[in-house]
């Protein structure tokens, strides 16, 4: 989506929501995470089409005039492309997503505090 068509939309935006959102930051901070979080969401859909295509195509490799074939269903490299994208799918959807769920937004503080309560506590102790 072009500039203009942003730049349309915001005026838009600000003109149903007047006085809520009075920047042009706070609509292109959202307006960015909204992409991220749509991009992410395109992802995984063809992720899971592109999945099933390849093991339904393994099912049916060999034995399509005779019936389904389920050998193909034991095998590494049905599930080889999956294994490794979703990787990449969980690097995709931690960027999009943040790493708060390892480390919350206090989290930093309370490290800090505890440490700093540990270290009058050892203070305390040759007095």
């Amino acid at each position: 989506m072009g500039r203009f068509r942003r730049q349309t939309m915001y005026e838009e935006y600000a003109k149903q929501h007047s006085g809520e959102y009075s920047t042009d930051e706070s609509y292109n901070a959202a307006y960015k995470k909204v992409k991220k979080i749509k991009g992410f969401y395109s992802h995984l859909k063809i992720y899971i089409i592109v999945n099933v295509i390849i093991i339904v195509s393994s099912l049916t490799r060999d034995r399509l005039p005779d019936g389904i074939d389920f050998s193909g269903l034991y095998e590494w490299h049905t599930y080889s492309t999956a294994f490794f994208w979703g990787i990449g799918l969980i690097a995709h959807g931690l960027s999009v997503f943040g790493s708060n769920w390892f480390f919350s937004e206090d989290w930093e503080q309370k490290k800090i505090q505890k440490y700093m309560d540990k270290e009058a506590g050892n203070k305390n102790k040759w007095e």
